[in-house]
């Protein structure tokens, strides 16, 4: 298994500067540490979250690593262009010397974001399927011709290209089409911190029984702190946690209430939840016992290609401590 770092840039000092300078400094910790990737959000409107501009945030990380895989967690495709996404996707991959992850999504509980960007949210699935068979077709191939629900394009070709061969992809989605669509191209899959443990094991399961070749792809992010004790850890994370589970269950409410379709159903511990006990229960959160055993039951249960850890401190000397005690204590025996 390995490991990376999720980055949402947290805004907790309402400070950019202070935000983008202490983000930085994890990722080069992490790839001081040996950690395989950094997997970067993307987030629009929100004074929390400052990673709207997530691939200009990539090319800044590109400039300051060397060595760590940078990922995309993930790229929000209704909302862009997607001959424009690939452009930019293959002067990326050309900025970190072959170091790109793509992962793509559809967008979440968001609804800003569909209204703003003019995308329905029934229709961002279809979108984002539509966009990343297109994507794929511009990146490696010249000339290209797309008659697509959403997209066209005639005789096309982008410049530059890719370094790599093939970018590894990888979808954020539990959705049965989505899973399909991610087996038939052997693209790797992502599961979010509010993923449950439940609905990760239908999708890995949907997903093997399509494609058992492809099925070791899957990217789990989730909450962490590792602490000297597990009162140590959860009372430093419990305000970070919070103030997510607050949002969260904010927009799932307003979207409940706010949804013509009949068929929506509530958010339940089985599928995703934003319950701060259950986040805490169900993130790499306290001290060393605690965190080998929750990350060898993610394994057992998953088969993890890779564990990216979201640190969970307003603080970040304690993140980069956490970090440090990771790999010291953590890594090595799970």
């Amino acid at each position: 298994m390995k490991t990376g770092i999720f980055c949402n840039y947290e805004n907790h000092h309402h400070n950019s500067s202070r935000t983008i300078f202490e983000q930085v400094a994890l990722v080069q910790q992490a790839e001081t540490l040996g950690f395989e990737s950094a997997w970067v959000s993307e987030h629009h409107f929100n004074e929390f979250n400052l990673s709207s501009s997530m691939l200009l945030l990539m090319a800044h990380l590109a400039g300051l690593t060397s060595t760590i895989q940078l990922g995309t967690a993930a790229v929000l495709l209704p909302f862009h262009n997607p001959i424009r996404t690939a452009e930019d996707i293959a002067t990326l991959d050309n900025l970190c010397n072959g170091r790109l992850l793509f992962g793509v999504g559809k967008g979440g509980l968001f609804p800003q974001h569909n209204k703003h960007f003019g995308t329905p949210m029934a229709e961002s699935r279809a979108k984002m399927l539509e966009a990343i068979a297109l994507i794929q077709k511009l990146l490696y191939e010249t000339d290209v011709s797309f008659k697509g629900q959403y997209y066209q394009c005639d005789c096309l070709s982008i410049y530059p290209q890719p370094l790599q061969n093939q970018i590894p992809v990888y979808i954020a989605s539990g959705h049965d089409q989505s899973i399909e669509f991610a087996a038939q191209n052997s693209f790797g899959l992502m599961g979010g911190p509010p993923f449950s443990l439940e609905r990760l094991k239908t999708t890995v399961a949907k997903y093997r029984a399509l494609n058992a070749s492809g099925s070791e792809k899957l990217v789990l992010a989730r909450f962490f702190y590792l602490g000297k004790t597990n009162h140590e850890a959860v009372s430093e994370a419990l305000p970070f946690i919070r103030k997510f589970s607050k949002k969260m269950q904010a927009n799932s409410a307003y979207i409940m209430q706010n949804s013509s379709n009949s068929n929506q159903k509530p958010f339940d511990r089985t599928n995703i939840c934003f319950d701060e006990d259950y986040l805490i229960e169900n993130s790499i959160i306290g001290d060393v016992r605690t965190c080998r055993d929750k990350i060898k039951k993610f394994q057992d249960e998953l088969n993890l290609a890779t564990l990216a850890l979201k640190p969970s401190s307003f603080v970040l000397q304690k993140n980069l401590d956490s970090l440090q005690r990771y790999n010291e204590e953590v890594r090595n025996y799970v």
